[in-house]
């Protein structure tokens, strides 16, 4: 009989370790172009009325040269629903409200606007029903095709490793989840997103968390390498006013449609880390 008690702290010791290499590689980056710019981190207990185990998280926050602003969070929380809530999740009921759910999110907001900005998650869930989710997807104020085609190409081939008709599907799910109704437009340039692969077993458990690790080892390999392509890029003030202005638009997302905020609303998360996701300045004209 699988132990998701253990699955769980499984997943939150990867969550944990693409942490510190993530943190670490930003750290370097931020040392090549002269800054002494390093994460603070900072512990947090969520509280659950009659819950005496509620979990908590780490958030991760650096202000530096390059990554203007820039959090990366790994939080392990478990707990019930709210009646209201628990019916919009997979898995949950108002008659059965209990959860678990651990992982990884990180969003980079960046001080040159030729530099992509980026959004990153993996999850793990465990409700009536156990389950990954994530992705990652990138926000350019000022797109280039070669870094558009090159993190593409990155997780086309993490899909490929697994199963050969994960990308469309991801990326599909990626350009339709994160679109701005209102604005009618995207909020940047895509990538994957997936969500409820669900674990029945041991060995749909460890098939998905290849892929997730994946995923996350994705990322750390391809961001980097296009942040160091564009950070010493010089920029006017049009193109500053340009990166303001779909910082804006990152901002709507956020607050009106994204799920992750909301989950993270609804189950007593920090706030300070749910909101590090908004850009730390932004302008609506």
């Amino acid at each position: 009989m699988t132990d998701w008690n253990d699955k769980t702290g499984a997943a939150k010791e990867w969550f944990e370790t693409l942490r510190t290499n993530i943190c670490n590689e930003f750290e370097a980056i931020e040392r090549e172009a002269g800054s002494d710019a390093s994460f603070a981190f900072t512990q947090w207990q969520r509280e659950e009325e009659g819950n005496p185990d509620p979990g908590g998280g780490t958030q991760g926050l650096m202000k530096g040269k390059v990554f203007e602003k820039v959090g990366v969070n790994v939080s392990t929380v478990r707990g019930n629903f709210s009646t209201e809530f628990a019916g919009q999740v997979n898995g949950a009921s108002p008659e059965s409200p209990g959860f678990t759910a651990t992982g990884i999110s990180l969003v980079a907001h960046m001080a040159n606007p030729h530099v992509p900005a980026v959004h990153m998650n993996t999850r793990f869930l465990t409700t009536g029903k156990a389950w990954f989710g994530g992705g990652a997807d990138l926000n350019p104020p000022i797109p280039y095709a070669e870094d558009t085609d090159e993190f593409h190409a990155a997780f086309r081939a993490a899909c490929a490793g697994h199963n050969p008709t994960y990308y469309e599907r991801f990326k599909k799910w990626a350009d339709d989840y994160f679109y701005i109704p209102h604005r009618k437009c995207h909020r940047g340039v895509g990538g994957i997103f997936y969500d409820h692969l669900e674990c029945d077993d041991d060995a749909a458990f460890d098939r998905n968390f290849a892929f997730t690790k994946d995923v996350g080892q994705t990322f750390l390999d391809v961001y980097p390498k296009l942040v160091r392509r564009r950070m010493e890029s010089d920029f006017s003030e049009a193109d500053k006013l340009q990166q303001l202005q779909w910082r804006g638009r990152y901002a709507e997302f956020n607050l009106v449609y994204d799920r992750g905020t909301l989950f993270g609303l609804k189950t007593g998360g920090n706030i300070d880390a749910i909101l590090m996701s908004l850009p730390p300045e932004a302008v609506w004209t």
